[in-house]
Parts: C-alpha cells; structure tokens; sequence
C-alpha cells in the first residue's frame, strides 16, 4: 500500500472536516430552537463531507475506496437552502419547516435522481469514470448541474442577506436593544458564504476563458470552506445567543407593524383595524404610556421589550405598537432610545455629570454598548456624544 502524504492546505481541510462533525452532533441535541439548530447540524455535516471529499481525491484514495468517489459533488445544493432556513427559524423559535420549505430541496433531489446511476456503478467502473473526468471528458448532466450550483449558491446568498437586512428593520418594533437579536453573527456567516461563491465563479470563468483547469481553484475553495467551519465553531461558543432567540410577541422573522414613513397613513390603519382598539382607548393608552416613561423610566432597562413594556401598562404588544406607529410614528426602538438620547444629553447638560465619562452616562441611560450609543446619539441628534459635550462646554 503507498503512503499517503498530505500538504498543510488538505491537513487543515481534515481538522476542519473533524471539528464540523463535532459541531454537528452538539447542535443535533440542543433542546433549545431545536429546528435552527438542526439545520445548521445537517450545514455542518454537508461542509464536513466536502471537506472529506477533498482530502480523500488529494490522498489519492479513490482506487481503495472507490465508492466514495462523489459523495460531496451534489451537497452545494444544499448549502444554499440550509443556511437560509436556519436563518429563518434563528430569527423565529416558533417557525417551523413546512411541505412548502421542502421546494428549497427539489433540485438537489432531482439532480440525486439525475445522478442516480452513477452512483450505482461497481466500483472499476466509477474508477474508469473518475479517470474519464481526469481527462476532462464531462458528461452532459455534469455540465448542466456544475453551473447550477452555483446559480443556486449565488442566488441564495444574496436571499439570505436580504432576508436579515430585512430581520434587523423589524426587529426595532420589539427591542429596545438589538445586540442579542439582530443575528449579526448570521450576517457574517453569509456573507462569508456569499464570498465564496463569489470565489468559486471567478475561478470557473477563468477556467472557462483559458480553456483549462485553474490547478489550485478547487484547493483554495476547500481552504475557505475550512476556515467558514472553523468561524461557525468559534462564534457558536463566543456568541451563544445566537442559538438562544426569543420573539418578545409576534415572530421578529414574522411581518410585523412597519414604520409610517416605511408606509402610507392608510395602511398603517388597515394593518391595525382589528385589534379594536379605539380612537379613545389609543389616546388614553397614549397617556398612559408617556406618563409610565417619564415617571418609572423603564427605559433605564437595557433589555426592556415591547412585551415587556405592555405588561407594565396592562395592554398588549399589538396594541402599544399600533400606538407606537399609529399615534407616535415611531417604531419601539426609536421611541425607547429617544429618551434614552434625551437622558443623557440632560445629564451633559448638567454641572454634577461634567466629569462623568460618556459611557457611564450611556450605560445609566440603559444602552448596552459603547458602539449602539454613539449610532443612536447621532441619529437623534446629529452629533456624536463627544462633539456634543464640547458645544455644551464652549
């Protein structure tokens, strides 16, 4: 038997493969938002087979193990819907897969069933057909399904992208702070992904315009998907919030109540004419809600919800927000971090905070970081917090 020698690129394609195995099975049996995890498991588990996959071609392997031999060529269907629905189900714990998100799996499914008699062949035979493929000789399904997955790649990358973008909009009419629940982790995983399509069709039209195989293309992919395992691993440790979402009242992923200047007057009404609340009963929770915050300051509470807000005043999520939008044109978290804002410019203003640094001020207001107070600053007020103390000062 020959000895099997590996660079350093396919031992840190085998370390990775290894560590998303691990990462697999310990999101498997998390209880907590068990749909999300799951999914990202079977992610895991589909990076790691690739990964396998391309050390067992650099090893050489395929003449000892020949069925093997294309295991991994059809899972980059799969990433594209698993990390979308992840995000999905990471941003709601209550969603649930349905027969409608088993459309996400079709074309992996057909292209298996496509693929089918190739991985019914004996084992010479796949060997003779890996030898086929060594000589360039492509068969015409994998010339259709080569620039498939990276269509579906591409295309679900930017989807998935778009959907947090639009996650971190809504968001705002539930949570006054958003630095456990705006997935930014999720954000980074998908952009990363989205990078390495990207990668992955530069790599093919370089191919395609020399009319020849870009030697390290496939190495370079490899290392990347290696390195996105090893990103998963280390932030599902360092930020394990994100495993642990909660919607405050309706779904943060749902479609809920959206900003009046996102929408028209009539159809910030249309939206809200069931809730029965009243034109009375909106102007005197309206009072009530404005007296609750001048007086308790619960906005003093850096991880205070719209849910959490309603159950002080006696009312519901839907109706305070309908209040919020309808009476006050504000979503929740603009409203809370207005005073928040206006908290701290009082405190600026004033002789006893004069030596106080800015933070404490921030963090006394309720901010939960140093990074969301100085964005929120601004926005309200058009200055930073420094600049903002300097003119009261001069």
């Amino acid at each position: 038997m020959a000895t099997i020698t590996l660079d350093w690129l396919h031992i840190i394609a085998l370390l990775g493969a290894v560590q998303g195995l691990i990462l697999a099975c310990v999101l498997a049996v998390r209880q907590r938002n068990r749909t999300a995890n799951r999914l990202l498991a079977v992610a895991m588990l589909s990076f790691s087979i690739s990964l396998a996959e391309a050390v067992y071609y650099a090893a050489g392997l395929v003449q000892l193990f020949p069925h093997f031999f294309g295991a991994a060529y059809l899972l980059p269907l799969l990433y594209g819907p698993l990390i979308y629905l992840y995000a999905v189900t990471a941003s709601d714990r209550s969603r649930r897969l349905t027969r409608r998100d088993a459309l996400h799996f079709a074309p992996f499914v057909l292209a298996f069933v496509a693929g089918f008699p190739i991985y019914l062949m004996s084992g010479p035979d796949k060997i003779a057909f890996y030898e086929a493929l060594q000589r360039g000789e492509r068969p015409l399904l994998l010339q259709v399904l080569d620039p498939l997955k990276l269509l579906s790649g591409i295309t679900y990358a930017t989807v998935t992208l778009l959907f947090l973008r639009r996650h971190r909009a809504r968001i705002k009419d539930s949570y006054s702070s958003l630095e456990h629940v705006n997935l930014q982790w999720l954000v980074r995983l998908a952009a990363a992904a989205a990078a390495i399509w990207v990668l992955a069709v530069v790599f093919r039209l370089t191919e395609l315009l020399q009319r020849a195989e870009f030697q390290r293309g496939d190495d370079i992919i490899t290392l990347a998907v290696a390195l996105l395992v090893y990103g998963i691993g280390y932030m599902a440790l360092r930020q394990p919030e994100i495993f642990r979402f909660d919607a405050a009242d309706y779904p943060a992923g749902a479609t809920a109540p959206a900003p009046p200047s996102a929408i028209a007057p009539e159809s910030v009404e249309s939206r809200y004419e069931r809730s029965g609340l009243s034109d009375w009963e909106a102007a005197a929770l309206k009072s009530t809600l404005l007296t609750a915050m001048d007086q308790d300051r619960p906005w003093q509470d850096s991880d205070l919800t719209l849910a959490d807000l309603a159950r002080r005043l006696s009312t519901t999520p839907h109706k305070l927000s309908e209040v919020l939008n309808s009476q006050l044109a504000q979503t929740f978290y603009d409203f809370v971090n207005g005073y928040r804002v206006r908290y701290v410019q009082s405190r600026i203003e004033s002789e006893d905070a004069r030596n106080l640094k800015l933070l404490s001020l921030a963090l006394d207001a309720g901010f939960a970081s140093k990074s969301t107070f100085n964005d929120v600053f601004k926005k309200h007020t058009g200055k930073t917090p420094s600049d903002y103390r300097r003119s009261v000062a001069a």
